[in-house]
């Protein structure tokens, strides 16, 4: 091979290796002296790839580099699709952030609306949170918490960094008012009772009637509970 003809070779090469897309010998033949064979330097070029990792591959009328088909199967795509949060995954994430471990339920309890199927499922994507073991109580729902991958994200050594609720009550975020207030426009608590009872003690045994010794219960964190497995809460 003469060292024009390598040149020639060399620079077929680069044109193929440096395009975004498939080339036309016509496109290819503007870089060469006119009368250059340049179906003979492709074949040529074709065969000398022939063995290696890529292949110069014929595309219809054009030619492209292409990865050997026998190792098609090492390769894997990864792309970063970027999904901007629904209000409702970031109001979940938040109770999940704050009150966990917290079942279903209880975000929808807190949130006071019902919960899609397909905001659980956006965050456990994410990786933001994870299952943390059933709560032991009736029908024994799952329990969910935030992730290491959470914290990385956003840039939180541990859960004592999340902002205070003060701070979440100065930027908006949280409902300052009483929680009484908040639990009677749910209709969470019972309407007064006739005036002129007989005083506290009255007062104190009607609030044990209507609420029941179980109340609240089913909102305890699993460790906070002292059942075992197989019995019955109290």
């Amino acid at each position: 091979m003469n060292e024009d003809r390598f040149q020639r070779l060399r620079l077929l090469e680069a044109l193929l290796f440096a395009a975004a897309e498939p080339q036309a010998p016509a496109a290819l033949a503007r870089h060469f002296p006119e009368g250059t064979e340049l179906d003979a330097l492709l074949e040529e070029l074709q065969g000398l790839y022939a063995n290696r990792g890529v292949h110069l591959v014929r595309l219809g009328e054009r030619w492209a580099f292409r990865t050997a088909p026998d190792l098609a199967a090492a390769f894997e795509i990864e792309r970063t699709s970027t999904r901007k949060l629904t209000r409702a995954a970031v109001e979940t994430l938040a109770i999940v952030a704050y009150h966990q471990p917290v079942t279903r339920g209880e975000i929808e309890e807190i949130r006071g609306v019902a919960l899609s199927k397909g905001t659980l499922d956006t965050l456990l994507e994410a990786g933001w949170i994870r299952p943390r073991g059933r709560r032991r109580t009736p029908g024994k729902p799952v329990t969910w918490g935030t992730s290491d991958a959470f914290l990385e994200h956003f840039g939180l050594e541990s859960l004592d960094s999340l902002p205070g609720v003060e701070e979440l009550k100065a930027a908006g975020l949280l409902d300052s008012r009483p929680a009484v207030t908040i639990l009677g426009e749910r209709g969470l608590l019972p309407p007064p009772g006739p005036a002129g009872g007989d005083g506290e003690a009255d007062d104190e045994e009607a609030d044990e009637d209507l609420l029941g010794e179980d109340f609240g219960e089913d909102l305890l964190p699993e460790e906070g509970l002292a059942e075992e497995e197989g019995e019955e809460p109290r």
